[in-house]
This record gives structure tokens, C-alpha cells and sequence, in this order.
């Protein structure tokens, strides 16, 4: 009796095609395995944060984090990043010499992550990730704040940021503009466009200045960029 080939019955079953039962299996299993990594990864953070201020995790890219940097390198004082992620922004933004940088996320897998970028980078003694709820979070001694955040948030974040920052602060906004605050910068395009917001006393603390007519903004190299 002969025994059949493995590899002629392997590459009979890989030119076989799916029928609808196998098909729904593959959809099935996707589908399991994308609910497993919410669970893991994104969940957590948000069984503490009320619906209409949950923000899904979507990470910047390397084009982003430097237009963020573009627009407070040099600049004194703290530099928070509100939703920090997996703490990219953060440790970019140690590294180019804003200090103290600290990230508040509420997911404690990203908050993990986030220190071990750090760890291996070498700077886990230097950086500071908190897991923490970025509403509860006092902004009052920050004077340089990074947010990539869904823009059904951005109204509730502006008052957050119009009520607690101290003047000279700026507020940098990734992805999505403030709605209601003028810009003082613009860098980028597309998804990789990032606003600057600078905050100055002006009656009522927090309250944001008219965009100017210059080109030039202090404390970023330039104002636009294509």
C-alpha cells in the first residue's frame, strides 16, 4: 500500500479553494483575535472614563512626533502629554532637551510599554509616565502640552486647558485642530499635521490670543511648513 506525499497533499489543500464554512471560520478567528488584543490592550483604560471621553489608542508616527518637536524644542518649563500611549512623544521629548517630560495614560499595558521604550532607550530614570485619567490631571504647572486626541473630545479639552494652563503655555494638537482656538502654527500636512496654541493672560487665565500676521512664531523654528 502506498503512503500519499505530504507535500502533495499540503499543496493540494493550499490550492483548494475556501468554501463558505471555511471562510466563516477565518472571519471568525480574525474577529477573535482582534477582540483579544482590545481586551488586552485597549479595554482596560476605559472601564474607568465615562463613553463621550474615551479616546481609542492610534500611536503617532515618527512624522508627527517631530512636528511636535518642531514647535517646543527650547521652550522652558514641563511638557506633558495628555493620552500618552506607548510614550513616544515623551521620550522624543526628553531626548531633545524639554524636561521634565512626563506621559499620563490610564491603559496599564501602554503605560508598561511606554516604560520599557524608555528602559531600553535608557532613559527610564529621566522619564516619567503616570497612569493616571487625563481629566483628573492638574495642567497648572505645565507649560508645554502635546495632544493627539478624537475630536468629539476637543471641546471638553479646551475648556480643561483654557481653566488650569498658566500663561505662556503652548498647547500642541496633533492630528485634529482645537475648534473654537486660533493656531499660531502650522506644520505638516494631512494626518502628519500638527497646531500650535499659545495661552497668554489676557483677563481671564488661559484665555488664547489672535493668530498673528508674522510668519515667524518664538520658540518654533517656523511657523509653516508644507
Amino acid at each position: 500500500m502506498e503512503q500519499d506525499d505530504p507535500a502533495e497533499e499540503l499543496t493540494e489543500l493550499r490550492e483548494r479553494p475556501l468554501g463558505a464554512l471555511a471562510l466563516l471560520q477565518v472571519a471568525a478567528g480574525s474577529g477573535l483575535a482582534a477582540y483579544a488584543v482590545w481586551a488586552l490592550l485597549l479595554q482596560p483604560g476605559f472601564r474607568r472614563v465615562p463613553l463621550r471621553l474615551q479616546v481609542p489608542y492610534v500611536g503617532a508616527s515618527a512624522r508627527q512626533v517631530e512636528h511636535v518637536l518642531s514647535l517646543l524644542r527650547g521652550r522652558p518649563g514641563k511638557m506633558v502629554d495628555l493620552g500618552s500611549g506607548d510614550g513616544r512623544i515623551v521620550l522624543a521629548a526628553h531626548k531633545c532637551g524639554l524636561r521634565p517630560a512626563v506621559g499620563y495614560e490610564l491603559n496599564p499595558w501602554l503605560v508598561g510599554l511606554a516604560w520599557l521604550h524608555a528602559w531600553r532607550a535608557g532613559c527610564a530614570g529621566s522619564v516619567c509616565y503616570r497612569r493616571e485619567n487625563l481629566w483628573k490631571v492638574s495642567l497648572r504647572d505645565c507649560h508645554n502640552v502635546s495632544v493627539f486626541l478624537a475630536p468629539s473630545v476637543l471641546p471638553l479639552l479646551e475648556d480643561k486647558l483654557q481653566a488650569e494652563l498658566p500663561a505662556g503655555a503652548r498647547v500642541v494638537s496633533g492630528r485634529f485642530p482645537l475648534p473654537t482656538w486660533q493656531p499660531v502654527a502650522v506644520v505638516g500636512e494631512g494626518l502628519d499635521r500638527v497646531w500650535a496654541y499659545d495661552v497668554h493672560r489676557g483677563g481671564l487665565a488661559g484665555q488664547v490670543a489672535p493668530a498673528p500676521t508674522s510668519a515667524s512664531v518664538p520658540g518654533s523654528p517656523n511657523s509653516q511648513s508644507g
